[in-house]
């Protein structure tokens, strides 16, 4: 009987032995939380990914998408403890989706510094945008300069440029993007936004002129109106009263609607006239998306 016990308790003791290296083998987890306003839905090829860095190096905190109305599909992510006690900043960027690379995408839209357990995201931050662009400035005037003739349809086009002097001059004041940004032209003409073309330089044609006639545009981002008009929409058309709008895209670009961030917005006049200066009024504040993170 004796021996019998001895044994039973050894095989007890082994099974504690057991369960506890067990246990101590289980990863232990904490809570990373999001609190963020003003993101917007990605459509089904693109998703939002949060980093935190530890020591120097970026660490994957969880990937959501963005409804229509701006709610995250997913507020709280459990996170590796020791990973998430030793983060020092938080990073979002866009990612493809699916992604196969593990890595970040160039394509860092909010982050932070943690400050004990919490963290503030803003666009303005180095490892985002950058800025906040609350000094962007914007001035543009109505003409077709590609048409190669002064017609009637000279309300028809839009360039960012300044003439007031008698020599033109970029009309855009605004900040170097990082990589994975670009700004963009746009006119929105009752309602259906158009582009005028990207670009990253103030100075100098955008990237695309798929509306324009066949002379020379100034060298300036901008477009005329005249041609290959969209779905809906009749060229030449006439701007006055509509809006025009400067946004900042992500590259590779996820819709060919104007992303979020839309640093300038111009309501042209009802009373508009071709080659006058009109400025556009700073956004900035009223789209830039923002937000906590705390651990």
């Amino acid at each position: 009987m004796k021996n019998t016990k001895i044994a039973v308790l050894a095989a007890l003791l082994g099974a504690s032995t057991f369960m506890s290296c067990t246990k101590t083998d289980v990863q232990e987890t904490g809570s990373l939380n999001l609190n963020i306003t003003g993101l917007e839905d990605l459509g089904s090829d693109y998703a939002y990914e949060g980093w935190i860095m530890v020591d120097g190096a970026p660490v994957s905190a969880g990937i959501f998408d963005v409804d229509a109305n701006g709610n995250l599909s997913t507020n709280s992510f459990e996170i590796d403890k020791e990973q998430l006690e030793k983060a020092t900043a938080y990073i979002l960027t866009i990612e493809p989706s699916p992604d196969s690379d593990p890595s970040p995408s160039d394509v860092h839209i909010l982050a932070g510094d943690f400050t004990n357990n919490s963290a503030s995201l803003w666009v303005k931050h180095s490892a985002a945008i950058g800025s906040d662009l609350s000094t962007a400035t914007g001035d543009y005037i109505l003409a077709t300069p590609t048409d190669g003739t002064n017609g009637t349809d000279e309300n028809s086009g839009v360039w960012w440029l300044n003439n007031s002097s008698g020599s033109a001059v970029a009309g855009l004041s605004l900040p170097a993007l990082p990589a994975g940004w670009e700004y963009e032209g746009w006119a929105v003409i009752n309602g259906t936004p158009v582009s005028t073309g990207k670009f990253t330089s103030v100075s100098g044609a955008d990237l695309a002129a798929p509306y324009s006639g066949t002379t020379a545009g100034p060298a300036f981002p901008g477009e005329d109106l005249l041609t290959n008009a969209p779905s809906g929409l009749n060229f030449p058309t006439d701007l006055a009263g509509q809006t025009v709008v400067i946004s900042i895209e992500p590259s590779p670009d996820n819709s060919a609607a104007p992303f979020l961030l839309k640093p300038l917005v111009g309501e042209v006049p009802a009373t508009a006239t071709d080659h006058t200066v009109y400025s556009m009024a700073n956004n900035a504040a009223g789209s830039n998306p923002t937000g906590t993170v705390t651990k």
